[in-house]
Parts: structure tokens; C-alpha cells; sequence
């Protein structure tokens, strides 16, 4: 774990800030995943298994500041216990607190700590910020059916090292499909870099997949909340637009009647 948190602390930059070679249109996987659609919800399990890939690989250089820690009993979100999140909050975290002037265990009601080693950006909003490869917003209904698409980039960001790099300006970049050019990120998914709870196989592609659920959670904690609200509204809506409809008839029935007797 440790060799892992240093080859990613490492790295120089992340998701596609600061100074980098610049990239062209990549390609990004139009993965399926379950929270997508009007009626999707998050995998408790994914999340969880995501959780686990983003403590032991990428908080080493990117922290989730906007996320409160105790958010992980959600159950709309992660489902943990409350008494594991303590657990995981204090043997994982440290946190700056003024009162006492010095470092201390992260607590349930501590938020993930700040993290922007080698210059690497937050992830709270990262799958937000790269919403929308799946065309242009317009009504949304391509967001709507296919999902925002901030989940399909970070995966395949993460799975489309190419193994070709190069030296520029004393930098070394990273060939990476996704981005559509050279990267300055190292490639920090090499499979079965975690081992999981649940005994799923730790690929390169399942890793990839699960991290970008749970930045994706982390980005719309409320997002089961807002699809509910919203069936709710468009069937109010709908049963509305029926009796209006209904309601109109009956009232101009009988002014019709007459003007077709008197025509």
C-alpha cells in the first residue's frame, strides 16, 4: 500500500490541469453505469469498492474538501456503519484543527481532508467539471438518457494509458487515449492495486470504473433525491395536464353545442 501511495504521490499532476502537452478530442468509453438514467441509482457496493480505490491509490495527491466525512452512512450513497466510518475517518485522515493549534485524527463530522500534493486539483466536483462528452447540453436530454458523463471520462481517463511517454521541458508525459494526446499524469492504475472486501478481481477497468462511481457520488450526493423529486413533479405535471384538459371540455361542451344548433 505504502509503494503505491508513493508512485502516486509522485505524479505531477492530475485530471487534466496545470501544465500538461496539449490534447485533441480522446476517446472516452460510454460505460453503463447504474446510477444513469432517469430512474438509475447508485451501487452501494461500487461505492464502496471505489472508496477503497481512491484512499489507498489517489488521496496520496488529491484530496475531496467539499465532502463531509460522515456523507459515507448516506443511503443514497456509500451505506456504511456509522461506527466504520469513525473507524475509517481516524485511522485514514489527519486534519488541522485551529482550536488546538495542531494535526489530529479526522473525526465522523470532519469533512475529507485537502489534498494538493504535486499540484494536483480536488475530486469533489472533478466528474461535474467533466460532464457532457456525450454531445452538446441543449434540452438535456442526452445528460437525461445517457448519463453526464464526468463518470465515463475519469474511467476512461484512467484506463487509456497508452505505455508510451516522452520528455518535454523536463517533464515526462504520458500518451493517453482518452485525452487525445500526451498526459501528465503517470499511469496510477496497474491492476489488483487494492485488494477488495468483497472479493472482486481488482482490474485495471474494474478500479477505474468503481473510483469514478464514487467521485461521481461525491459530485451528487443528491442525485436519487433530485430524480425522485423529479418523476414526482413530471407526474403531478402529467395528471394535471388530464384534468385541465378534461375540465376545459366540460366547461366549453355545452357553449359548443349551441353555436353548432345555432350555425
Amino acid at each position: 500500500m505504502f509503494k503505491k501511495l508513493a508512485l502516486t504521490a509522485a505524479l505531477t499532476l492530475s485530471l487534466g490541469t496545470g501544465a500538461h502537452a496539449a490534447g485533441g478530442a480522446g476517446h472516452v468509453e460510454d460505460y453503463q453505469f447504474s446510477f444513469e438514467g432517469p430512474f438509475g441509482t447508485f451501487d452501494q457496493m461500487q461505492l464502496q469498492r471505489g472508496l477503497q480505490v481512491y484512499t489507498q491509490v489517489c488521496a496520496a495527491c488529491h484530496g475531496l474538501k467539499y465532502v463531509p466525512i460522515r456523507t459515507l452512512t448516506s443511503e443514497d450513497g456509500p451505506g456504511m456503519p456509522e461506527e466504520q466510518v469513525r473507524a475509517y475517518a481516524e485511522q485514514n485522515f489527519e486534519v488541522y484543527d485551529e482550536e488546538i493549534d495542531d494535526w489530529r485524527p479526522a473525526s465522523f463530522n470532519d469533512h475529507f481532508p485537502e489534498n494538493n500534493a504535486a499540484g494536483a486539483p480536488d475530486l469533489s466536483l472533478m466528474a461535474k467539471a467533466r460532464a457532457g462528452f456525450h454531445g452538446p447540453y441543449g434540452t438535456g436530454l442526452n445528460q437525461l438518457f445517457k448519463g453526464m458523463g464526468g463518470a465515463e471520462y475519469i474511467a476512461s481517463l484512467l484506463t487509456g494509458y497508452t505505455g508510451n511517454d516522452k520528455e518535454e521541458a523536463g517533464t515526462i508525459l504520458y500518451e493517453n487515449t482518452a485525452y487525445g494526446g500526451y498526459y501528465s499524469m503517470a499511469q496510477p492504475l496497474w491492476g489488483d492495486d487494492v485488494e477488495y472486501a468483497d472479493g472482486t478481481e481488482a482490474t485495471i477497468e474494474q478500479q477505474a470504473q468503481d473510483v469514478a462511481a464514487f467521485l461521481m457520488w461525491a459530485a451528487e450526493p443528491k442525485m436519487m433525491a433530485r430524480k425522485e423529486a423529479g418523476f414526482t413533479g413530471v407526474l403531478f405535471l402529467t395528471v394535471l395536464s388530464v384534468l385541465l384538459y378534461l375540465t376545459n371540455k366540460r366547461i366549453w361542451a355545452p357553449i359548443k353545442a349551441r353555436a353548432k344548433e345555432d350555425s
